[in-house]
């Protein structure tokens, strides 16, 4: 009887001791949020922390936008914080601005940058320069924002990138983001920033998931304005790119591994104003440089990264030319296998790569 006894105790042990490993044996799942979802929770975060904020453009409201970023907006905060429009760029635009410089905190929605170029005179004339020429009496705190750069078979008219268009401009401050944290710390503190910021976001990151951490879920998480981040750290080569193409560049950055090839993954984040440190500090480590955009290559964001990095102390410690990879210099194609041709891929980034590094 005693060694039965003994016998039932060990098994009642073993069986606690595999039971608690099983019930320890995963890890809790890291939450997830879309770039979209991000963008909703940055705005409806700020219209309840400020009453001077609010969003106009067209569709946003009832229709809870034409991307459905302002899903659930206009039923929970109604028509005086979320305001649709007719389809007049220049006019909702104009409003924007003139209530910014009334004290208010407007967001403007463009359904896509390629129609802010009806509303250019308010962005750039009213909006970026003001401060300036009011010798700093009036200040517009706008945020214009909206899907930015190519899409997926809309031709030449409505997949353009305005990164380099409006960064060309003094006055402005011109956000990219890629992943779902950018999206929502980089838009709060677009919308508390006492300048106009032309915030662009990319029509097909929208249902794209991200895993976040729970400061990311806060109320309180924002992202500076003007700071880059080293996505992922390398010893080779800098690769530097903004928006969608970040994506391109990190899984081009896993391929390349397999192939020895270690590569540092700078997500730009910012346009303007441009953190060029982080990327100097890059560059003088890895000694080799390739820029990534999706917009065109003449006087693009790549040709202004290369420039300060031929102006600055990082140039010495080139070992090769800088690269650039953009997209092509043609007006897009509607054609699915030349718009493919048309737009940065990922093998365009290691052909780049090993471009320059001659291997």
């Amino acid at each position: 009887m005693a060694a039965l006894r003994n016998l039932l105790r060990g098994e009642k042990i073993v069986f606690g001791l595999l039971s608690r490993r099983q019930f320890h044996g995963s890890a809790p799942a890291a939450a997830q949020l879309t770039y979209r979802d991000a963008l909703t929770q940055a705005m409806d975060e700020e219209i309840e922390r400020d009453e001077t904020v609010f969003l106009l453009g067209e569709e946003v409201a009832q229709y809870d936008g034409a991307y459905k970023v302002s899903r659930g907006l206009w039923k929970k905060w109604g028509d005086k914080r979320i305001i649709d429009t007719p389809i007049s760029e220049m006019g909702f635009a104009g409003i924007a601005v003139g209530a910014a410089m009334a004290g208010l905190r407007p967001i403007c929605e463009f359904m896509t940058f390629n129609f802010s170029l009806q509303a250019i005179d308010q962005v750039i004339n009213s909006a970026a320069k003001t401060f300036y020429m009011s010798a700093g009496a009036v200040s517009v705190p706008v945020v214009f924002r909206g899907p930015n750069g190519c899409s997926a078979g809309v031709a030449a008219q409505h997949s353009q990138c305005f990164a380099a268009w409006y960064s060309h401009c003094p006055g402005l401050k011109v956000i990219s983001p890629w992943s779902a944290e950018d999206a929502k710390g980089l838009l709060k503190s677009a919308i508390r920033d006492d300048n106009p910021v032309v915030f662009l976001e990319n029509e097909l990151m929208y249902g794209v998931p991200f895993e976040v951490s729970e400061d990311v879920q806060s109320k309180d998480f924002i992202i500076p304005i003007g700071k880059a981040k080293v996505e992922k750290e390398g010893t080779n080569i800098t690769l530097v790119a903004h928006s969608k193409s970040v994506g391109h560049c990190l899984d081009a950055a896993v391929a390349l591994a397999k192939e020895g090839i270690d590569c540092e993954v700078i997500n730009m984040r910012t346009i303007r104003p441009l953190d060029i440190e982080t990327i100097e500090n890059s560059v003088m480590k890895t000694n080799h440089l390739v820029t990534v955009e999706g917009g065109w290559p003449q006087f693009g964001v790549g040709s202004e990264i290369c420039a300060r990095i031929m102006e600055g102390p990082a140039f010495n410690y080139l070992d090769a030319p800088a690269v650039r990879v953009t997209g092509a210099d043609v007006p897009m194609p509607y054609a699915r296998i030349l718009e493919d041709n048309s737009t940065p891929q990922i093998k365009d980034v290691m052909f780049s790569v090993k471009k320059v590094l001659n291997v």
